[in-house]
């Protein structure tokens, strides 16, 4: 990845999640964070990696909602940017934060189901 890209991708991450929390007022959008960005070589097509707060609907309505306004945030990002030409963007799930969550899930299940560990040397118990 050369230096430019990943400029843009975070000029992208950034002004992308400031302008779907301050020009957009859709309520589905409430909940969603950027997590990630990912632009091809030549600048011309971007995958925006988000995530949404909620359900399953709500997911897929957040979803729903980005793909249809996002040859508007890619003109917006565009004339922000300098850019000679708008890059087509497209949202997708980060699954990454769920993922996590569910390892941590199984990780305490696993910890409750385990015996506690036994200390060899409690403090005030025959240590001399």
């Amino acid at each position: 990845m050369t230096l430019r890209q990943e400029r843009i991708q975070n000029a992208l991450i950034r002004d992308l999640s400031e302008m779907i929390h301050r020009d957009l007022r859709d309520p589905r959008l409430v909940f969603v964070t950027i997590t990630g960005a990912e632009i091809s070589r030549d600048l011309r097509h971007a995958r925006v990696a988000v995530t949404v707060m909620g359900d399953d609907a709500a997911r897929a309505a957040a979803l729903h909602a980005l793909n249809a306004v996002a040859g508007r945030l890619a003109g917006a990002f565009t004339r922000h940017s300098h850019l000679r030409v708008a890059p087509e963007i497209r949202f997708q799930l980060d699954a990454g934060m769920e993922h996590a969550e569910r390892m941590r899930r199984i990780l305490e299940q696993v910890a409750a189901e385990l015996p506690p560990l036994e200390d060899e040397s409690a403090p005030g118990e025959g240590a001399v």
